[in-house]
């Protein structure tokens, strides 16, 4: 080995990757698919709705250190001090999350989101807490719920060695940006695999029509699960020969992948004045964005949503306060702006992802864009009139 690569493998042994080390991300919107009815926001991420920040931590180490911390900062203040309505759910329970009970019982929450591996939440719920506790003004503070939640990245990490460490559960609420998000194999999702390919983190937004308020609602996806992929209604998955008990149907034991396995982590933002009854209600629609993706929520797939209002922020006071919030018969516009953003969230966290080889020298290939452009051009969902010469 030539001393410069000696010297290379040091450097990747010793210093964790940031999301700034990775390549430019293709989003499904690059190939020339436009899924859903309402348009997305400029950036069409969850960084849309005003104020919400995403920072990432990526550890890729070694041979078999494929992990890291995804975290959402709702808004750039005193999350503490100013806490922010909001409302869980768990469509399928088979999965590890802290804080969920005090959100759903008080309606709020008082710290970053934090997204990493299984066995890290430990180490995550620690550093938020420490966090949390070190702010300025935090002197008096007793008592912290943090919100954390997970999917098993072990197929590619070695998720038993625990090397999440609370410094990169730091970084990552402080390396936050209210930009463009990094997406596909970084942070939470640098070692996590989907629908039979390389998962990943993945975003999307959509704005309201006028008519409904201009509300923007945005989705954020830890995307490790498996399923039937299915992109804008197109049956990916059976033409490229992947997906769940492919090798029952097609009695092919070489079929690549486990069937019945995985999770997906979303968080859900919106800036329309909402109820913590009705962010909950928000949050049960975001099944429905990943049943449109080939999801059937497994019996090992932990399924679980976080949805939160940046309006009407909570600052302690006693007496009461008057909120404005939207009725009822005015969320079916947010129900489906809902299922729309999280469904585009898993597409980018797949086109953006790239090949990971880990643990055990496993490789989880990224989605084939080309023919994946190919099945969805012979589908009728891009433009045949248009070139694709400007496109990744």
């Amino acid at each position: 080995m030539s001393l410069r690569c000696l010297v290379v493998s040091l450097l990747l042994c010793i210093v964790p990757m940031t999301a700034s080390a990775q390549s430019e991300s293709v989003r499904l919107r690059d190939l020339g698919v436009a899924p859903g009815l309402f348009s997305p926001g400029s950036l069409n991420a969850i960084t849309d709705v005003a104020g919400v920040k995403v920072g990432h931590r990526t550890r890729m180490e070694g041979d078999s250190v494929r992990t890291g911390v995804t975290a959402v900062r709702p808004h750039g203040g005193d999350l503490f001090r100013e806490k922010v309505p909001a409302a869980v759910h768990v469509g399928n329970g088979f999965g590890k999350a802290a804080g969920f009970l005090q959100v759903r019982e008080l309606g709020t929450i008082e710290t970053p989101i934090v997204l990493t591996n299984t066995l890290d939440v430990g180490t995550a719920v620690e550093a938020t807490v420490a966090w949390t506790l070190d702010r300025p003004g935090h002197e008096d503070v007793g008592s912290v719920n943090a919100v954390v939640e997970e999917t098993n990245d072990g197929y590619l990490n070695d998720i038993r060695g625990q090397h999440v460490t609370r410094g990169d559960v730091t970084a990552a609420i402080e390396d936050v940006s209210g930009g463009p998000v990094a997406e596909g194999s970084v942070g939470a999702g640098t070692g996590t695999s989907a629908l039979g390919w390389k998962g990943g983190i993945g975003t999307s937004s959509r704005v309201l029509p006028e008519e409904h308020g201009t509300h923007t609602v945005g989705a954020l996806v830890q995307a490790n699960y498996g399923g039937v992929l299915r992109i804008d209604g197109v049956p990916v998955g059976e033409r490229l020969g992947r997906y769940d008990f492919r090798s029952v149907l097609e009695d092919d034991s070489e079929a690549a992948g486990p069937d019945d396995a995985g999770s997906c982590m979303i968080v859900l933002a919106t800036d329309a004045p909402i109820s913590p009854r009705n962010l909950e209600r928000m949050a049960k629609r975001a099944m429905l964005g990943l049943a449109r993706t080939g999801s059937y929520a497994s019996n090992g797939s932990g399924d679980f949503v976080v949805a939160f209002s940046t309006h009407n922020r909570r600052t302690g006071a006693a007496a009461p306060r008057p909120d404005s919030l939207l009725p009822n018969d005015q969320m079916s516009p947010l129900f489906l702006a809902t299922v729309e953003a999280t469904e585009e969230a898993v597409y980018n966290a797949l086109t953006a992802a790239t090949t990971v080889t880990g643990r055990d020298d496993h490789t989880q290939a990224a989605l084939p864009l080309d023919r994946l452009r190919t099945i969805l051009r012979e589908a009728g969902r891009i433009d045949t009139t248009e070139s694709d010469a400007s496109r990744p």
